[in-house]
């Protein structure tokens, strides 16, 4: 059972973990054991609450495929308990992320003093640069 927070969990039947070769360099032990974890939990079939479905399915995150089937890929450490775990907290993070709310953003004006300083400094940069020109006798 995976807790998200006081009263949302995630039951270890929803999440599919299968073992597979981790990538990379690591000599001969990468060739014999299978110690990534790559973790599949479908947001769709599972027992989320409504709220958490729909900010997971609206996230914009290459872990996600279009069917709506969170993909975690864990391949940092040797052994499979560390790669499990860590997995596990990543996709405990992805869930928790999506329940966070953004604040509503308001469209405001410059005040009146900051648009005279963008002016005057425009202007000065303006003569600076006119100085800057062929010198006439």
């Amino acid at each position: 059972m995976l807790k998200i927070s006081l009263n949302v969990s995630i039951p270890d039947d929803e999440m599919e973990l299968s073992a597979i070769r981790a990538q990379g360099s690591g000599g001969q032990n990468v060739n014999k054991v299978s110690s990534a974890i790559h973790l599949r939990f479908d947001i769709k079939a599972s027992t989320l609450p409504e709220f958490y479905k729909q900010q997971l399915l609206a996230l914009r995150d290459r872990r996600i495929t279009k069917d709506g089937v969170i993909i975690i890929k864990a391949q940092q450490y040797r052994t499979q308990e560390k790669n499990r775990e860590d997995a596990l907290l990543r996709l405990q993070e992805l869930v928790k992320s999506a329940a966070v709310v953004q604040k509503a953003r308001r469209a405001t004006k410059p005040t009146k003093g900051s648009q005279k300083r963008r002016v005057d400094s425009k202007t000065q940069r303006g003569k600076t640069k006119a100085l800057r020109g062929r010198v006439s006798e």
